[in-house]
């Protein structure tokens, strides 16, 4: 007899952190408004006079998939880092576009939030577990 696949024993999933959890959520947002900036800076042919303008929606989108790749790779400390270069690269963009050193601002500030409390969150967990380990006599 065969087994079918809802008779397979699952793997369990991986446990995700919150500055893991939180990070993704706040890249997979600001990957849709760094899409819109690249479209926005296209819109307003806010690139120098021999760069065409198309290319303002070609660096949105390459910006908004590095930041959609970088999220689903934040099990790793070194995503966290990028994730601060890709922060970076939007606050530049308030040089062709002004108005988008707000969004930098703002989603900059979550993404500090997300990846600093976001680790404190999980040192006290981590910490909470190890003391009921012990405890438990394990």
């Amino acid at each position: 007899m065969t087994a079918t696949a809802s008779e397979r024993p699952r793997r369990p999933r991986r446990q995700r952190g919150a500055e893991e959890s939180l990070g993704s959520i706040v890249l997979g947002f600001e990957s849709l408004i760094a899409f819109l900036g690249g479209l926005l800076i296209y819109g307003l042919r806010a690139l120098p006079e021999p760069i065409p303008a198309w290319w303002g929606i070609v660096a949105g989108t390459v910006v908004a998939l590095l930041m959609i790749v970088t999220a689903g790779l934040l099990r790793h400390r070194w995503a966290v880092v990028v994730g601060w270069m890709l922060q970076i690269v939007v606050a530049l963009g308030a040089i062709l576009v002004p108005a988008l050193l707000f969004v930098a601002l703002i989603f900059g500030g979550m993404w500090g939030y997300a990846t600093i409390k976001g680790a404190s969150l999980d040192a006290r967990n981590a910490r909470r577990a190890a003391e009921e380990r012990e405890r438990n006599g394990d």
